[in-house]
């Protein structure tokens, strides 16, 4: 998986880019038909250069199951670099010009004016129109109408990840430790461990959203899945006890030492090396991480002394431990614009076999039913697979649904939340000032 935990947690400018931008997809909008991007009755796709499984993917299928539709419509893919990709994506909906089948928007902001713009194919109606509304798994869909704030799906979860904490086998059971089923039992079970002389946690600080993803993970629990749409909607204030207390139990965490003295100068490699070399017991991180914990060269505890734990109830919390923190990493969209019988075909097609091909040749989770067994791929990445289909909701990441600036402010302070110089409030305080609400 290329840089997964780059892509997740990417940041477009919005700005006055995204303020000419709505102008441009507020004065164009169209209602279908053919676009430019149609033309020659090919199906065009645009892909990110960093990251080709996508366009690999489907190039694979048009030569297989689906060469009915790429009979009806050939596939024309190209890729462009994501730091232009929001901008180029803006001027070819203002142009009516969209490809066939794109890699999405960067942020929520930007694709809720895709949708209003009508510049998106509503996935939901086209797939009940043929049948197949059941081919998107239950947790993608959740992840995605909740990042959207949208009932109707308007993307493709070509990719899907949860997040939670992995854990050493070995450790826990020479130290006589179950698996945390709450929050008190997780902090028992790390007071334990540095008791021992050994690493609770492994910890990114320097990029901050590895500690910051806990901050969130808190709050979903104790608080309910819709605590942070609560803030977007400005009902909450990240300011308010509640929200803050997630923040201090995090930075007690951190006080304590239970990610290292040197947190907030490591960065995601070293954290995954610390996991890795058996230094750590404990490493919260997205399921794209189960790439690292493959790799012989890398994984040094060995693949089958790995195990995988949901973040833990908070108990007396509204939230659940089955509501699964989970992201689609870059979902797909398609241009209404450009959606014709061709491009009908072609959607049919990647909703009954894309999350098999993927899954079989690149070894990447997507949230698309399965038809095929995969009993070859490891057993980590099986774990994940069972665990994405038996999830029927999901909860997003903490920052989901800020803006840039405060994305920024939560990040940057990620490291001293997890060394514990910084309290929880003042840490909430300066993102919600960064929230600007």
């Amino acid at each position: 998986m290329i840089t997964a935990h780059r892509r997740h947690r990417r940041i477009a400018v919005i700005g006055a880019v995204l303020a000419a931008g709505a102008l441009a997809l507020t004065a164009c909008s169209g209602t279908g038909g053919g676009g430019g991007s149609s033309s020659g009755g090919n199906f065009t796709t645009l892909g990110l250069t960093s990251n080709t499984t996508p366009n690999d993917t489907l190039k694979a299928l048009s030569t297989g199951t689906c060469d009915a539709a790429q009979k009806a419509a050939p596939i024309k893919t190209d890729a462009d670099d994501q730091t232009q990709h929001d901008q180029k994506l803006q001027l070819l909906a203002g142009q009516n010009a969209l490809p066939s089948l794109f890699v999405g928007v960067g942020t929520p902001a930007l694709a809720k004016q895709f949708i209003t713009g009508d510049k998106l194919v509503d996935i939901s109606t086209e797939l009940k129109k043929a049948g197949l509304e059941d081919q998107i798994l239950p947790v993608a869909a959740s992840t995605m109408q909740k990042l959207y704030g949208e009932k109707d799906l308007y993307a493709l979860p070509n990719e899907l990840n949860i997040e939670g904490i992995w854990y050493n086998k070995k450790i826990f059971t020479d130290n006589g430790i179950d698996v945390p089923g709450t929050w008190d039992e997780l902090t028992a079970a790390s007071d334990k461990l540095l008791a021992k002389g050994i690493q609770p946690f492994a910890g990114d600080g320097k990029d901050g959203w590895p500690i910051t993803r806990l901050v969130g993970a808190y709050i979903f629990r104790d608080l309910g899945p819709d605590a942070m749409q609560a803030v977007a909607d400005g009902k909450a204030k990240l300011t308010d006890a509640d929200y803050v207390k997630a923040a201090d139990e995090v930075s007690k965490l951190g006080k304590s030492g239970a990610f290292g003295a040197g947190v907030a100068s490591t960065d995601y490699n070293g954290a995954t090396n610390q996991f890795l070399t058996g230094k750590a017991a404990m490493f919260y991180m997205g399921s794209w991480i189960v790439s690292n914990f493959n790799d012989k060269t890398q994984n040094q505890i060995g693949a089958d002394n790995i195990g995988f734990m949901p973040f833990p109830a908070v108990s007396g919390g509204k939230g659940s431990i089955d509501q699964t923190p989970a992201n689609v990493g870059q979902p797909l969209m398609m241009s209404k614009a450009a959606y014709n019988d061709g491009s009908a075909a072609w959607l049919k097609c990647i909703a009954q076999n894309y999350g098999d091909e993927v899954l079989s040749k690149s070894g990447v989770v997507s949230g698309f039913k399965l038809s095929k067994d995969h009993s070859d791929v490891s057993a980590l990445t099986k774990g994940v697979q069972d665990t994405i289909t038996n999830s029927k909701s999901a909860v997003l990441w903490f920052e989901a649904l800020f803006s840039s600036k405060a994305t920024t402010a939560s990040q940057t302070n990620g490291g001293s939340l997890g060394n514990g110089s910084l309290s929880g409030a003042d840490f909430m305080q300066q993102v919600q000032t960064a929230l600007g609400q």
